[in-house]
């Protein structure tokens, strides 16, 4: 389902979708109406904007939390025009497994908008990477992030993305044991020892950065 107040995009993605071979069961314009459709047939995922009406500020947010809430196995990809940090967090941190955050730019980045999109349905994270650096940014005199080496950076930036340790590795052209012994030693350096699988991890990193 796709809920959009812009007919343009919401038009766009459905056919996009459609010839992708997905079905399209619900394209609506703003948040209550989404909730109505997912309520009466809930779908794989759902694609939700943040600002919606009636006043264009938080509806799709709201409406994304409370489709985790009650239908724990649809999956949420929010999509938003800018990094919009208080929603990114809110989302990340009080949501389990099976939501994104996108900017509305990777839509055109048709084969990225896809994979995500098909992450989240299949109960997996997929985070903009944009998004994630602006959280990541955030800093103080205490921030644990600066006992991080380069190379646990890069592979707390993929992780916080959504990649598995295989993806990871791939992209970081390195073994999965050395990404496993990366993550192991991000985990330590954040006292996030004993948080076991894959969304999970991303969102204790995520809620850890954000606290």
């Amino acid at each position: 389902m796709i809920a959009d107040d812009s007919t343009l995009l919401r038009e766009g993605l459905l056919r996009l979708l459609a010839d992708e071979g997905h079905d399209v069961t619900a394209a609506v314009g703003d948040g209550q109406a989404l909730l109505a459709a997912v309520a009466k047939d809930p779908p794989d995922a759902v694609v939700v904007d943040v600002r919606m009406p009636p006043t264009h500020t938080d509806e799709g947010l709201r409406a994304a939390l409370e489709i985790r809430d009650r239908w724990p196995d649809t999956g949420v990809l929010v999509l938003s025009q800018y990094v919009e940090r208080r929603y990114a967090t809110e989302l990340l941190t009080t949501s389990g497994a099976g939501v994104g955050y996108l900017l509305k730019d990777r839509v055109v980045q048709v084969d990225e908008f896809l994979d995500a999109l098909e992450r989240v349905g299949s109960g997996q994270s997929a985070f903009d990477p944009e998004v994630v650096r602006q959280l990541l940014a955030r800093s103080t005199h205490t921030d644990p992030l600066q006992r991080l080496t380069a190379r646990e950076r890069q592979v707390l930036d993929l992780m916080a993305q959504g990649h598995t340790n295989a993806a990871i590795a791939q992209q970081l052209h390195v073994s999965q044991s050395a990404v496993e012994k990366h993550i192991n030693a991000i985990f330590d350096k954040l006292r996030l020892t004993g948080t076991r699988g894959y969304s999970r991890r991303v969102l204790a990193v995520l809620h850890y950065l954000g606290s």
